[in-house]
């Protein structure tokens, strides 16, 4: 008894109601999902329109699959028009069963025909997509351990498949997970495409060249380890075949196209880069227009400021200037009072001086108080 091991999924579909869900289907529309959400960046990044990436995978997406599962039924045909077996099953495309050669090779027909009606590269929009593509098929592949296929060699190491389905001539076991070793491959490939692609900025097909390239490096010793029936041809499984062909050629491509048309396409869609201007400059004139509203808005709040203050400066200077005025006219006042009782006073000394004399000598008093009175009052009311 194995210790440790990968458990399989008792089932492979869970029922909501009369609504099957299915683990297999769920796998596949996540790594769709993954791709064009991935493919969108990138094509974006390279110059081109949102969306582009998703009305071209319209196209893709359908032929790929009709294209994965002809591929299946073509190779295991002894599956479904053998004796025994019915022919209708060929259309369960749920039950597994997708050949990714066939996938690759019928959706690129799919793309080529959204590319052409969006006068675009092919090969452009195939450089945007591949590293999603792969991260795509390592979704994918989590769809063969919900229905315990695809296993390997038999093995007791301690990340060993438990295999606990014996339908469809299945033998209870702990096998190699195939489906896990290509799912991690994958998804090293995807890595790979994104890092030679910043690093030699690669085009005209050529990241797409190397994702297929690699995979089939892969698939070729992945497939060598699987005990599923397949046929064989001097030895080999015709997987095995079909990735070593397909790779011959993805370098082929990738060598031709460097020595060719080397660098990237400055281009990947027309009237893109007008788009794009035209937003900006749409942005810049919004931008432009907030700015100047602002500045009005601070204007108007400075100028209402400095006038309030100038009127209350005003305001101050003209009380200040009545208070002074009020405070010069009682100081002349006081001055002039003054100046007149001095000279009432020098007057009244005058007059008592030129006071007529008695024969005893002395002044007449009644006379000379009555002018000194007169004067005095002649004072005050000056």
């Amino acid at each position: 008894m194995e210790l440790a091991y990968i458990p399989s999924p008792s089932h492979g579909v869970l029922h909501l109601g009369p609504i099957p869900l299915r683990g297999y289907a769920f796998c596949i529309i996540i790594g769709v999902f993954l791709a064009v959400w991935l493919g969108n960046k990138r094509w974006i990044a390279r110059g081109g329109r949102a969306g582009t990436v998703a009305d071209i995978a319209v196209w893709a997406v359908p032929f790929g699959l009709v294209g994965g599962r002809l591929y299946h039924v073509i190779t295991d045909y002894e599956l479904y028009f053998s004796e025994g077996r019915d022919w209708v099953d060929a259309f369960k495309i749920w039950q597994g069963g997708l050949g990714i050669w066939g996938a690759i090779a019928l959706g690129a027909l799919g793309a080529w025909i959204g590319c052409r009606r969006r006068g675009i590269p092919l090969p452009a929009w195939a450089d945007a997509v591949a590293p999603g593509i792969a991260f795509a098929q390592a979704c994918g592949r989590w769809g063969n351990w919900f229905n315990q296929e695809l296993y390997g060699k038999p093995t007791d190491l301690p990340w060993a498949l438990h295999i606990t389905s014996s339908t469809d001539g299945r033998v209870p076991g702990y096998y190699h997970p195939t489906f896990l070793y290509e799912s991690l491959w994958c998804v090293g490939v995807g890595f790979l495409v994104i890092w030679a692609d910043r690093r030699f900025k690669l085009g005209h097909g050529r990241a797409f060249a190397l994702y297929v390239a690699a995979y089939c490096v892969g698939r070729g010793w992945i497939e060598y380890m699987r005990v599923d029936d397949a046929h064989h041809i001097l030895g080999l499984r015709l997987n095995d075949w079909t990735a070593l062909v397909v790779f011959l050629l993805a370098v082929l491509y990738f060598v031709i196209s460097a020595r060719t048309r080397p660098g990237r396409e400055e281009i990947v869609e027309p009237g893109a880069a007008e788009d794009a201007s035209a937003g900006d400059a749409a942005d810049d004139k919004s931008d432009d227009k907030s700015d100047d509203k602002s500045d009005d808005k601070s204007e108007g709040k400075t100028e209402g400021t400095s006038e309030g203050k100038t009127e209350s400066e005003g305001g101050t200077g003209e009380d200040a200037g009545e208070a002074g005025t009020d405070g010069e006219s009682v100081d002349l006042g006081k001055e002039t009072a003054t100046e007149s009782a001095k000279s009432a006073s020098a007057k009244s000394s005058e007059t008592t001086a030129s006071a007529p004399v008695t024969e005893s000598g002395k002044k007449t008093e009644p006379e000379t108080e009555s002018v000194a009175r007169d004067e005095a009052g002649s004072a005050k009311k000056s």
